[in-house]
């Protein structure tokens, strides 16, 4: 701003005017700056008198009677959306004759009016009221009575209106969510769902004006007018209502647009929260109603924003110079970037060879019996240092020197390892384990916890929430829901499985917000054999799984016995004979063998926690979450390797004592590359990275995957050329925005908006400023990248030319090369590489159900109906030659004969073959 200078408008308000310093248009701006502590502050302009109607009664109008307010008097501020005392406030009498107060906000001047009586009212005389004035005023203009009993409208604002309002309106998102939390209010409330959010940026254009402070243009879309006009009816209706949006910051803001949207007035408006949909905490939230927290909205709001510049930015530079129908965001490019790194490791990966030798060992007394119990031992130091066999000679050479060793014990050690249970779930780790032990994904994990928190009818026909809000990051658990489960897992299992004390968890997720409590049951008491006759199969499933893994939460730790045996192996040419005698002084003598060996086994002396729950296992085979506490050092800790290992139990093993060796194992090995992002350990590495939060996980990963970049082989996420491209272009041209840290940051930035710690607009215009820069620059340098089509080998039935696998709006479909000459196209179908075991002739493909499930069918449908739900198996069933499908992680399930296999097993025979 050029030749800038403080003013006071005519209003009253704080401004600085100026001129633009490039063509030289006048600009004002409004908001006081410490310059204008130096002007005079003008007085606040009268208002003015309206003239007195034809007809009044004798006397002083409402109008005509004012005094200046002697006490504080706190009105809403709809500027600052905050109480804020009256400036220059007067006690006046409205047109009706009710008291009032009228005055201006001390910080911004906007207008401020409070109806009631304050002590300054008690000495102004009472003022007479016009009857005609006032049926004038509360009908209005235009309006024609439909008959003599016809309903009279309210003048929305009027103060005649706010008289009639009666009942309580309560607005929740989500009509499953508005039948139960009806359920229990009862009569007097009415209960609406607006079905998520009803205002939102306009899509046919950017809807952010960044020249006046990144200010957001919204819309109620055109599916939700409806809703919204009932809403405002309800509202115009309602003395109170109550916003019963969920808990978090997506919440908030719902909440906050239901209050644009239909003109929920301040007097009006009561914010509740729970996080459980139970009648006990329904009622304990109505009981303490609070308002808008705008710290959570403008959060919620922050993040549109910043999605919406990265989005509508970059998205049409991608449809330029890579494809059509492209996009790029914020949060989920990261994601790409992620899965893209991933795959990229592994196709660099080059394996290493190396070799682990073993020993089957048995004790000296036991020769004579068959079978004779054996113990494995590994070798782990050669010479003093730690085993690195390179080579097939290597590891001969050393065998051959073992295979006329002695074997001596020449330690045992004894000790106990305690194992601590896992804390109860967040969003993460609840769509972590749901991947592991159900084959849920993200999505499928979040749509069935909604369910079962907006709740299910059980006996009786009364519905309610079955766990509690399951978008969150804290693992802490209300001390309520603690003593219930106290009691009933020591009436359960008994006193023995109850820790001394109420454990107490801490996440370890970066950027955790822990607002909220952990994903839990409502009621430890509604056990899952109790709620399965009213529930679907998965949500069963999900239910189970969030109820062990709370009980267990609350168990105490198991606890192991453990032993481990270093073993020394003895070359016959440095021993050439050794007795039994000398075995015993040369146990304790001996400081370094050639040939160490280490032997370990653990039992489980008490079950504890895992009597109710067990943690599923990573790729890496180490359950997650889980803690162990070993006694030795009283320090908790992950456990040891050879205790990982350990397996079973070892004989009874002294030092001094030599052993048989039954026979050497060697074995060959190769580094494996780090294995690919499934959905629930990319879930796992944004929330170590801080990227993304709970409600967003399950976007991401959905958009990742419908916008073709990322697609699910066996489970696993593996990015297509178009999401390699796509991510190649992104980084190269927005190496910070796209940035894994960097979006980490931004993460935090906007935690502290939500914190009330900074200022929403500073937040997106310190991304801004930077990110344009580097947008221009990318409008300039980025080169085009063609995306190619992918043969399949096959020629077009109609003009001759290749056929190619392209993608569409709807996904990868074949089409001809020679398009758009000649438009033959026709679906892409997976194939599974079993024969349909109905016709003998077509094979059998995915497809999917009109609801999106994935099922298998036979390629000659119509011809051939033949379907299943589970994936056939190309290895037809080793004792009948019939269809195999999987049943489970690791069972194979034969459609003709009903037998079961182990897939492991048969995937090594077939392999073998």
């Amino acid at each position: 701003m050029a030749a800038a200078q403080p003013v006071w408008l005519a209003n009253g308000r704080a401004a600085t005017q100026g001129t633009c310093p490039v063509c030289g248009t006048k600009i004002t701006r409004l908001g006081e700056t410490p310059a204008h502590a130096a002007l005079p502050k003008p007085e606040a302009p009268a208002a003015p008198r309206p003239p007195r109607p034809r007809g009044a009664a004798a006397g002083p109008a409402p109008e005509e009677i004012s005094a200046p307010l002697t006490g504080p008097v706190e009105a809403y501020c709809v500027k600052c959306k905050a109480l804020r005392p009256m400036a220059d406030g007067q006690a006046v009498f409205m047109a009706n004759g009710r008291p009032a107060a009228r005055g201006r906000c001390p910080d911004c001047g906007t207008a401020l009016f409070k109806i009631g009586a304050t002590p300054d009212h008690a000495g102004l005389p009472t003022p007479t009221v016009d009857r005609r004035r006032r049926k004038t005023a509360a009908q209005p203009a235009g309006h024609r009575a439909a008959g003599a009993n016809a309903a009279k409208p309210l003048a929305q604002g009027s103060s005649d209106a706010s008289e009639r309002r009666t009942g309580r309106l309560v607005i929740v998102e989500s009509p499953a969510k508005a039948r139960t939390v009806g359920r229990f209010l009862g009569r007097g409330y009415t209960v609406k769902a607006s079905v998520g959010h009803v205002r939102d940026l306009l899509r046919s254009q950017l809807s952010v004006d960044i020249e006046n402070n990144f200010q957001p243009t919204y819309r109620v879309p055109n599916d939700k007018r409806q809703t919204v006009k009932e809403l405002t009816e309800e509202v115009r209706r309602a003395r109170e209502v109550y916003l019963a949006t969920d808990p978090d910051r997506e919440g908030e803001a719902i909440a906050w647009h239901l209050v644009e949207a239909t003109g929920i007035r301040p007097e009006q408006q009561r914010r509740v929260v729970f996080h459980e949909i139970t009648r006990e905490a329904v009622a304990d939230a109505f009981a303490h109603p609070r308002q808008l927290n705008m710290s959570l909205v403008n959060a919620q709001q922050a993040r549109r924003v910043l999605d919406r510049l990265v989005g509508y930015k970059v998205s049409p530079l991608l449809w330029e110079r890579v494809r059509g129908r492209t996009s790029a965001g914020r949060v989920q490019s990261v994601a790409l970037r992620l899965v893209v790194e991933r795959e990229r490791e592994i196709q660099a990966f080059v394996p290493e060879e190396y070799w682990s030798i073993h020993a089957l060992l048995a004790q000296q007394h036991s020769r004579g019996q068959d079978p004779r119990p054996e113990f494995k031992a590994r070798l782990v130091r050669v010479r003093g240092e730690e085993v690195n066999l390179k080579t097939e000679a290597d590891t001969q050479a050393i065998v051959a020197d073992l295979s006329t060793a002695h074997y001596l014990v020449t330690g045992v050690r004894v000790g106990e390892r305690r194992r601590r249970p896992a804390a109860p779930f967040t969003t993460s780790t609840l769509q972590q384990e749901a991947s592991r032990k159900l084959g849920y994904g993200a999505r499928q994990t979040m749509r069935v916890a909604q369910q079962l928190y907006e709740g299910i009818p059980l006996e009786g026909g009364e519905a309610v929430g079955l766990i509690t809000y399951m978008r969150t990051d804290s693992v802490t658990v209300s001390a309520q829901a603690q003593a219930e489960a106290r009691a009933f897992i020591a009436q359960r299992y008994g006193e023995e499985f109850l820790p001394p004390t109420p454990p107490v968890y801490k996440t370890r997720a970066k950027g955790a917000q822990e607002a909220h409590e952990a994903i839990r049951p409502t009621s430890v008491l509604r056990t899952p054999e109790s709620v399965a006759p009213y529930l679907s199969r998965e949500q069963q499933r999900l239910y189970e799984l969030i109820w062990m893994r709370f009980v267990a939460s609350q168990m105490a730790p198991a606890v192991f016995d453990t032993v481990a045996a270093d073993i020394a192996a003895l070359p016959r040419r440095a021993y050439p004979t050794l007795t039994a005698e000398q075995a015993q002084a040369l146990a304790s003598a001996l400081e370094a063998a050639e040939y160490l060996f280490r032997a370990s086994g653990s039992r489980v002396r008490f079950p504890g926690f895992l009597t109710v729950y067990e943690e599923g296992r990573d790729d890496n085979g180490k359950p997650r979450g889980e803690r162990s506490e070993r006694s030795e050092s009283g320090d908790a800790d992950e456990p040891a390797p050879e205790e990982e290992e350990a397996e079973g139990w070892l004989p009874a093993l002294t030092a001094g004592e030599l052993l048989d060796l039954l026979r050497l194992l060697p074995e060959q090995h190769f580094t494996q590359p780090p294995p690919r992002y499934t959905e629930a350990t990319l879930v796992k590495a944004l929330e170590e990275y801080g990227i993304g939060r709970p409600s967003t996980y399950a976007p991401i990963m959905s958009t990742i995957q419908e916008r073709g970049y990322v697609q699910l082989q066996d489970k696993r996420l593996v990015p297509t050329e178009l999401g390699f491209i796509v991510n190649d272009q992104l980084v190269k041209h927005f190496p910070e925005v796209f940035d894994v840290g960097f979006t980490a940051q931004m993460e935090e930035a906007l935690d502290s908006i939500a914190a009330s710690e900074r200022d929403w607009v500073e937040v997106v215009r310190e991304f801004y400023e930077p990110f344009s820069q580097r947008l221009a620059e990318a409008e300039r340098t980025m080169e085009r990248a063609e995306v190619r089509d992918q043969p399949i080998g096959e020629a077009c039935p109609e003009c001759g030319h290749d056929l190619v696998i392209r993608l569409g709006r709807f996904g990868k479909f074949i089409a001809c090369s020679n398009y758009p000459t000649c438009r033959y196209t026709r679906p892409l179908l997976a194939k599974t590489g079993a024969t349909c075991p109905k016709c003998r002739q077509g094979e059998l493909v995915e497809r999917r159900s009109r609801r999106g499930r994935v099922f298998y069918g036979c390629e000659r449908y119509p011809a051939c109906d033949f379907s299943t739900w589970q994936r056939p198996l190309p290895t037809p069933c080793p004792a009948c030659g019939g269809l195999l499908v999987q049943a489970g992680k690791e069972r194979a399930r034969c459609t003709a004969c009903d037998r079961a296999f182990d897939l492991k097993r048969l995937e090594a025979e077939k392999s073998h073959a």
